[in-house]
């Protein structure tokens, strides 16, 4: 009972209402307070909803006696529809806001001015949340925070989940008035940013290339980054004199990114990758940087999201490119199962102005089971290594400053495992002010994310009747599970429409028959995912109509990334009239995964995924990883991959491509593939394709642009079919490529005992399609 007590008390003490102040209950009383508002004076807004509502919040407080705008009681005042918050004066302090369901009607959600000339300065934003309060439009830009004037502090704030074009927080210093500023951004929960597939999806941006020479000032400190996926860039730090220090970077794909501006100090960070794809640490361009006492654990990323990035800049560089390291400095570092350090990344014929007066001491590098860490991509002379020490298992080419020692793991009481030598000059420690996830944003507001996994709802069952599917789709929940009758046929006269995540699946083991009236079976709207399990869709009674689908993306544009996964399925004699393809995907959406495994294509006039709608050659593409794996493609009029990403921004690291185990047989010879190709790829930037045969196929054609694409091509076998076809950066890695009679089963197309592409994969597997 006593604790009981205790917990009330916390609960209603941490979110009670406010006990002074001018309650404003609509926008005409909220506009006369702020008009008579006096140093010392709060406005409270009502409990409920505002909908629709933008508020200018202007006043001149006093140093120690601010006009606060505040909330009724934290969680329950919402700022819904077409809202937003305009703040300008001095000493001015806001509270307790949450923006959700809606989005703003201007360019910011929450904008430190009213006007060019009517700033704010001395102000505070504080625990206030902005969930998921995006544009309609993937590409209509906007930032959630933009921060003018000076010496303002953004703190303890909630920021989670945009998904649109635009810079999350946003520093700016396009006038005298918002330069040499001192804010502060501290002890804020910026929360899960998803893959936007483009640049302009950074976190947190300290000024751009326009204004990279002017001093900015501003404190970062003690910022809990989760899963903050935009791009490459997390933090883009483009002016000078900015530090960095006590964030914590969780499970991050990208950077904290030094890409222009001078004099940066970067102190004291955590940076946990725990393994996952891509997650970075440190990227160092420019002059006179500081970079120490970081710690680094189970980053993967390489490039320019490596564990640590030294970049090679462009001699006597313009604003926008990539200015020369010098005289700056990497010291009492710890780096452990960090997979990549790379030195002079960038190298090329425009970077080609190498790192001078620089230096890399007293830093520590641990891993498990990776010998050398380093990649290093041209002339290093001009860094002074001194003092490091690799674990004794490890090595590197770079001849002095480097000496292998016993390292140990202990773990400390963050829970972190900190490397430990006798050698060790400087304990590497983790300051008290490290940023977690339970001392960052507010204390009333969720950080449990909102997502609904695929397969985690209701398993229901759906008899085989007329519109039955669309039905029981129309009336699932997020996450459920759809059982179709097994071997039973299922007619749809009207189009699905997958608006959240659901699986459909047949109950037993024979295929359960999907038939469509309409020009496509299934449209995957913003927020919908799919899994589509031992199904058959077949065209038989399709419209005849050129241009018909089995699977589409909304026409209009998705902000939320959507997944779809294909297994076990067949496709077959989708033929009424020339184009009918399997995935038509349209501009403005993007997928995190497609997956298409264990699965039979067949008699088919269009394309198997032709996903190439982002033709503005700006770094956009269509979906970070496409997977196909163990499938039969035979007799496809159009081809079964069109995957591209056009332009040479390289603020993205994708999409990424692993074909392995495939059959592709008669692909690519319709009139209407303008593609004249089976495979055609254009911009992927990893590629692995494996163990495949093609068989009476078009061309397999590739285009590599942008950076450094890895390619590897290896032990595939082309009959009867055209060559493979390379062109743009001429590096890549193709290899065993055989010409032989596959000897397939006409029936299965799995291998026969007598052929000789018996365990010739990469695997030592058989080519091809292999047994489940």
């Amino acid at each position: 009972m006593r604790f009981l007590c205790l917990f009330l008390l916390v609960v209603f003490s941490c979110n009670k209402p406010v006990e002074k102040g001018q309650l404003v209950k609509n926008m005409s009383e909220y506009t006369q307070a702020v008009a008579e508002a006096k140093p010392g004076d709060v406005i409270v807004l009502a409990n409920g909803v505002w909908n629709n509502t933008e508020l200018v919040f202007e006043g001149k407080g006093e140093e120690g006696n601010p006009i606060t705008l505040t909330v009724e009681e934290k969680g329950r005042v919402i700022l819904e529809g077409e809202s937003n918050l305009q703040i300008a004066g001095e000493y001015l302090v806001i509270e307790g806001l949450v923006f959700k369901n809606g989005h703003s009607p201007t360019k910011s959600v929450i904008a430190f001015r009213k006007n060019k000339t009517e700033l704010a300065n001395n102000c505070r934003l504080t625990e206030c949340v902005i969930d998921n309060f995006n544009k309609t439009d993937r590409y209509e830009q906007d930032y959630w925070i933009a921060v003018y004037g000076k010496n303002n502090r953004i703190d303890h704030n909630h920021i989670s989940g945009k998904k649109n074009l635009g810079v999350t927080v946003a520093v700016r210093l396009d006038s005298e008035a918002s330069r040499e500023n001192n804010h502060q951004i501290e002890y804020n929960y910026f929360g899960p940013r998803p893959t936007f597939g483009n640049n302009g999806g950074e976190t947190l941006r300290i000024g751009t290339s326009h204004y990279s020479l002017e001093n900015s000032k501003t404190l970062v400190a003690s910022n809990y980054f989760d899963r903050c996926n935009g791009e490459h860039e997390i933090i883009s730090n483009k002016s000078c004199q900015n530090t960095f220090k006590y964030n914590t970077f969780f499970e991050c794909t990208g950077t904290l990114t030094m890409r222009h501006g001078n004099e940066t100090l970067v102190d004291g960070n955590v940076f946990l990758g725990n393994g996952k794809p891509s997650t970075g640490g440190i990227r160092v361009i420019n002059e006179s940087q500081t970079v120490i006492n970081n710690y680094h654990y189970g980053l993967t990323g390489y490039r320019f999201r490596g564990a640590f990035v030294m970049m090679n800049g462009v001699p006597n560089s313009p604003a926008n490119r990539y200015v020369q390291v010098t005289n700056s400095e990497v010291k009492n570092n710890a780096f452990v199962n960090c997979d990549h350090i790379q030195l002079c990344a960038g190298s090329d014929e425009e970077r080609s102005a190498v790192p001078i007066n620089s230096s890399i001491s007293n830093n520590i590098f641990y891993h498990d089971s990776k010998k050398d860490l380093f990649t290093v991509y041209d002339d290093i002379s001009g860094v002074n290594f001194s003092g490091n020490i690799l674990g004794n298992n490890m090595s590197t080419t770079i001849n002095q400053g480097f000496e292998t020692a016993d390292v140990t793991l202990e773990k400390n009481k963050y829970g972190f495992l900190m490397p430990k030598s006798e050698i060790l000059k400087s304990e590497i420690k983790i300051h008290p002010n490290i940023a977690t996830k339970e001392n960052t944003g507010v204390t009333w507001y969720s950080k449990k994310e909102s997502l609904v996994a695929l397969n985690s709802g209701k398993i229901i069952q759906v008899k085989a009747e007329l519109n039955s599917l669309f039905d029981a789709v129309n009336n699932s929940k997020p996450g459920d599970i759809l059982e179709l009758e097994s071997g039973k046929d299922y007619l749809l006269t009207k189009a699905v429409k997958v608006k959240h995540p659901i699986t459909i699946k047949s109950s037993g083991k024979d295929k359960a028959i999907i038939l469509f009236e309409r020009m496509k079976a299934l449209e995957i709207l913003n927020g919908g995912s799919l899994s589509l399990e031992n199904l058959k869709f077949d065209g038989a009674v399709s419209p005849d109509y050129a241009g018909n689908t089995v699977i589409s993306t909304s026409k209009t544009s998705m902000t939320d990334n959507y997944k779809l996964f294909i297994d076990n399925c067949h496709f077959q004699d989708l033929d009424k009239n020339h184009s009918f393809d399997v995935l038509k995907i349209s501009k403005g959406t993007f997928a995190d995964t497609i997956s298409i495994t264990n699965s039979k294509f067949k008699n088919i006039t269009g394309h198997i995924a032709a996903l190439d709608k982002e033709t503005d050659d700006i770094g956009a593409y269509s979906v970070e990883y496409l997977i196909m794996k163990n499938n039969i493609f035979t007799d496809i009029q159009g081809t079964a991959i069109r995957l591209y990403r056009g332009g040479k921004d390289e603020s993205t690291f994708g999409p990424f491509l692993e074909v392995e185990h495939n059959v592709f047989n008669n692909i690519g010879y319709g009139k209407k593939n303008k593609y004249k190709s089976a495979i055609s790829l254009y911009g992927v930037q990893v590629n692995d394709i494996n163990n495949n045969i093609f068989s009476n196929t078009k061309a397999f054609n590739m285009h590599l642009v942008v950076g450094e694409p890895i390619v590897n091509v290896l032990n595939n076998n082309f009959y009867n079919a055209e060559a493979i076809s390379v062109t743009g950066d001429q590096k890549y890695n193709i290899d065993n490529v055989w010409k032989l009679n596959p000897q397939l089963d006409e029936s299965s197309f799995m291998l026969q005992g007598n052929s000789p592409l018996k365990k010739k994969g990469t695997d030592g597997l058989d080519l091809g399609v292999i047994a489940n």
